[in-house]
């Protein structure tokens, strides 16, 4: 370096130790020049002639910062005895700034910038940027995006569901598949979608306080969702703090700056009970608001016209301060016309007001029904009187359907689109989606004891164990010793016990483990949570765990035991549907055998006459029963009577049940139920869905881009398995780049079906935190965005400059418009030369890579300042050559908006007029987005990304 080059005053930046700032020159002295840093509050003093500095020059349309923290954007730079002086817009007037005024953080964006600055990578780092880009492009504008990182089978009603409701603004809907059919991965893939596409940012789910653990560990173990339980221990805590006191007592009295814990978190997790019993709770729930909860076990919220549990008011009011509502249940009309309308009123009040009005639109779904099955014949003809029908259902839109390419199938979705409750509702059936196992009753009476004479019948008889010493009815009940028998009998497969209460499963267990020598588990709603987990851990462990798992009522609500196929029903509840939520624990989808229910009942007692009225009445036992409750009200007085010991009403009681049961299956069949079952899984949808899922997922390309991060960013990768590998921090690892990735390491998968069956590896998939946050850390931070390269082919002369640079659409706007699907990151890949010349086709990007290598960094650093002029030019030259780029990116968006955005307004037009379940709210926001689309779109622009100065050889 010549000495003239240094001025005071002037600023540069050292390339051996960027994090000092911009640097001033403060003093030149013979062959030294001496540059303060304010930034660091540090001097340093170089030897001239090899300097590890840059000057900085600010170009034209690049923003500036003074040290008083003024920003302004260059107009012109001007040069006054070597000192800049910066002709600079602050938005309302040009300002003269000279360069000794900038602020000393400094922090270069544009990649030319970087690189002049000495802040250049090496040719690994362009490349993963470039990938990057390339991957997060292809990502976004997949229609699998959202679905594709839960460790969950690819079970078509359920990736249909996921995708037809997390796509919609605020999903306001009932799940309500039949027991095993996996409402909670169904949830938890909506919820994943919601988040992953930041149409949701804030989560509650509300569920029994038996579920609790359950809900905490599988959104954590298959969708890599961590929620924070909130529950009494939290509050009690908070009082305990000493640090927080006065926040609790502000809290307590009602003041602005209380604490609220529900506002600390983004995902919680709360019980019902809780949530029922602390008022306090209550309130900072509702006081935070939710862009989704999640309510489980729905059909325990209790409502009718006169009357309204505590329960049903808690999540009413929390439902009111939710944008979005997911309420699980597997009977949703089973226990009553009303009850299951007093859900839909949850999901919208406006729409389900009225229970009389809601009754009367019910009766038309039979008609509607018989219409569908007639169209979905493809070699039937439209009759006259069908197409009276659809005229009078549809208006003119019918001409407009049988115009199309596919009439009948048009109408038909029409049809299902207006459906009163269709847009709301979700169910699928065992019938409709198959793959169940076969269930097998296996029944054995046994004699009643003089001990129970006194307490046979009537519901108390049901579990006549209650009225008697614990000692002597596991001394002479017949059904211990029958149990004690029947488990020997089978060791060593697994067996779940389940009995109306936890006393009686805790005697049985203890009596078990003590007396019978017989490995077992107690589970009921006394133990704590991790004592629950416990408890069932135990049971799952195939090597030293327990052979018998001795429930209570609450053992029969979500939790998931398919990997035993017997099922002992110590006695049998008074409910249907409590009878098929203790089925369901094992006759679920993945259960591979079939499922033996041993049923021991005391003969002469209400015993036998539930066991005969499930079996013969309901066929409750052998097969999924949907309509058992709403049996069990129409033969009320005979039920009751037969239970209360007048055995001469038995055998009317069977035949009516049988006849009724038969008569309800076909009603549903031919009404509301096939038609919501049509809705809910439309197979075609879902099997392209998985389709795209699996393309991702086949590529391998999820584990090259991350074993090229992992190699720059200092990650160890070990071999462990097919499939699998163990990652550990490395001597060079960059731990702000790699999130999740824990310092004794982790084992991991890159397949799902091994995901599927070993949890303890983790699923790395595209949507993985530790993929996702690898991705967002390249794009946002100045990884990657200059590079230095060498190139020796015999057609380019040594010393010939090429600049590889990446483009990309930068268009700010709200995540929530998702507008990456219609405008994508688009990257655009240039490579010029010095005259401007356009060499991308000549030189992919993956053939320059072959051939190009690394310059050691002090021959770099050398060249650079070198080469700026040509640089600069090639800049240019790039910024012009990208332009023509711009315009038909934005012409196309708006195109992909407008087709996209507008059918869909006109369609919740056309449906509010005949349908009310379409909210006001739904169609606004869509007009609202489109507006805001289009506005974004507008101002969209090509953002330089990256650049590669090629030097040949």
């Amino acid at each position: 370096m010549d000495t003239s080059e240094f001025v005071i005053g002037q600023r540069w930046v050292s390339h051996s130790d960027t994090a000092l700032g911009l640097g001033i020159v403060t003093d030149i002295s013979g062959r030294r020049v001496t540059l303060g840093f304010p930034a660091a509050d540090e001097e340093r003093t170089y030897a001239i002639d090899n300097a590890p500095l840059s000057r900085i020059i600010y170009q034209m349309g690049e923003e500036i910062e003074t040290y008083d923290g003024e920003h302004y954007v260059v107009q012109a730079v001007e040069d006054i005895g070597g000192v800049l002086m910066y002709h600079a817009d602050d938005g309302e007037n040009i300002q003269q700034i000279s360069e000794v005024k900038l602020s000393s953080s400094v922090n270069f964006s544009a990649p030319h910038q970087r690189l002049f600055a000495g802040q250049f990578d090496r040719n690994g780092a362009f490349r993963l940027r470039m990938a990057t880009v390339q991957h997060q492009d292809r990502l976004r504008a997949s229609p699998a995006q959202g679905l594709i990182g839960a460790r969950t089978q690819h079970l078509p009603h359920q990736i249909y569901i996921a995708h037809e409701v997390a796509k919609r603004h605020a999903p306001r809907v009932l799940l309500a598949d039949e027991v095993g059919l996996g409402k909670t991965i169904e949830a938890g893939l909506i919820l994943h979608y919601q988040l992953h596409t930041n149409r949701a940012k804030r989560a509650l789910v509300v569920v029994p306080d038996s579920l609790l653990h359950q809900w905490l560990v599988e959104m954590l173990r298959r969708f890599n969702l961590r929620f924070s339980l909130i529950d009494q221990e939290r509050y009690d805590a908070l009082k305990d703090d000493q640090d927080d006191v006065d926040a609790l007592m502000s809290h307590i009295f009602g003041e602005e700056e209380a604490v609220n814990p529900f506002e600390t978190e983004q995902l919680v997790l709360c019980s019902l009970d809780f949530l029922t019993s602390n008022e306090q709770a209550q309130k900072d729930a509702v006081a935070a608001g939710w862009d989704l909860m999640i309510v489980d076990e729905a059909h325990h919220l209790a409502w009718s016209p006169e009357e309204t549990s505590t329960e049903y008011q808690v999540v009413e009011e929390l439902s009111a301060a939710s944008r979005g509502l997911l309420l699980l249940t597997a009977t949703p009309e089973q226990v009553g016309v009303a009850s299951h309308f007093a859900r839909l009123r949850l999901l919208d009040p406006a729409r389900f007001h009225d229970l009389e009005t809601f009754k009367q639109e019910e009766q038309q779904y039979e008609a509607i029904n018989a219409v569908v099955r007639r169209l979905q014949d493809e070699g039937s003809e439209m009759t006259a009187d069908d197409r009276a029908a659809l005229q009078a259902w549809l208006g003119d839109e019918l001409d407009q359907l049988l115009a199309g390419d596919q009439p009948h199938q048009a109408i038909i979705d029409a049809l299902l689109d207006r459906h009163g409750t269709g847009r709301v509702l979700f169910r699928n059936t065992r019938a409709a989606i198959q793959g169940f196992p076969e269930r097998r009753p296996l029944p054995a009476p046994l004699p009643c004891p003089e001990m129970y004479q006194g307490q046979a019948w009537g519901q108390d008889g049901l579990a006549p164990e209650q009225a008697v010493e614990e000692d002597q009815w596991l001394s002479d009940d017949p059904r211990v010793a029958w149990l004690e028998k029947t488990l020997a009998g089978l060791r060593p497969a697994k067996v779940v016990v389940i009995c109306a209460r936890a006393e009686t499963a805790i005697a049985l267990e203890h009596y078990l483990q003590l007396r019978a020598g017989i490995r077992s588990a107690a589970f009921h709603e006394h133990l704590s949570l991790i004592e629950r987990d416990r408890a069932a851990a135990y049971f799952a462990d195939t090597e030293q765990g327990a052979q018998a798992l001795i429930c209570s009522e609450i053992g029969s609500e979500g939790r998931n035991f398919q990997f035993a196929h017997h099922l002992v029903l110590f006695d049998v509840p008074a409910n249907p549907d409590l009878l098929e939520q203790r089925i369901g624990r094992l006759d679920r989808i993945g259960q591979t055998d079939t499922v033996d229910i041993h049923i021991p009942y005391l003969q002469g007692t209400a015993q036998e006459v539930q066991y005969r009225w499930f079996h013969e009445g309901l066929n409750a036992f052998a097969e999924s029963c949907a309509v058992g409750v709403a049996v069990q009200e129409q033969v009320q007085g005979q039920w009751q009577s037969a239970l209360d010991g007048d055995t001469a009403q038995l055998d009317g009681l069977v035949a009516a049940t049988a006849e009724e049961a038969a008569r309800l299956r076909t009603m549903l069949q031919n009404g509301r139920d096939a038609l919501i079952e049509l809705n809910s899984c439309r197979r075609d949808v879902a099997d392209q869905l998985i389709d795209d899922i699996d393309a991702e997922e086949n590529s391998a390309q999820v584990r090259d881009y991350m074993m090229e991060a992992f190699d720059i960013l200092g990650v160890d990768v070990e071999d462990h398995s097919d499939h699998s590998d163990v990652l550990r921090p490395g001597e060079q690892y960059h731990a702000g780049h790699v999130a999740e990735l824990p310092e004794e390491g982790i084992t991991v998968t890159w397949d799902r079906q091994q995901a599927l069956e070993r949890e303890d590896l983790a699923f790395m998939s595209w949507e993985h935190p530790m993929v996702t946050g690898v991705m967002d850390s390249v794009t946002s931070s100045g990884l990657g965005k200059a590079a230095l390269a060498n190139l020796s082919v015999k057609a380019l002369p040594a010393g010939t400059l090429l600049m590889e640079a990446l483009y990309t659409v930068h268009c700010p706007a709200p995540e929530s418009l998702q507008l990456s699907r219609y405008l994508p990151v688009s990257p655009l890949r240039l490579l010029v030369d010095v005259n401007g010349k356009e060499l991308s086709k000549a030189l992919p990007h993956d053939q320059l890579n072959k051939l190009s290598s690394n310059i050691r960094r002090r021959t770099a650093q050398a060249i650079v300042p070198q080469i700026r002029p040509q640089v600069e030019t090639m800049v240019d030259h790039a910024e012009r050559l990208s332009e023509p780029h711009l315009e038909p990116l934005k012409k196309q968006a708006l195109e992909r908006v407008e087709a996209s955005f507008e059918p869909e307004i006109r369609r919740l037009e056309a449906l509010k007029a005949v349908n009310p379940a379409i909210r006001d709210e739904e169609i606004d926001y869509f007009r609202t987005q489109l507006d805001a689309a289009r506005d974004a779109i507008g101002s969209a622009s090509l953002a330089l990304e990256g650049i590669r100065v090629i030097v040949t050889s």
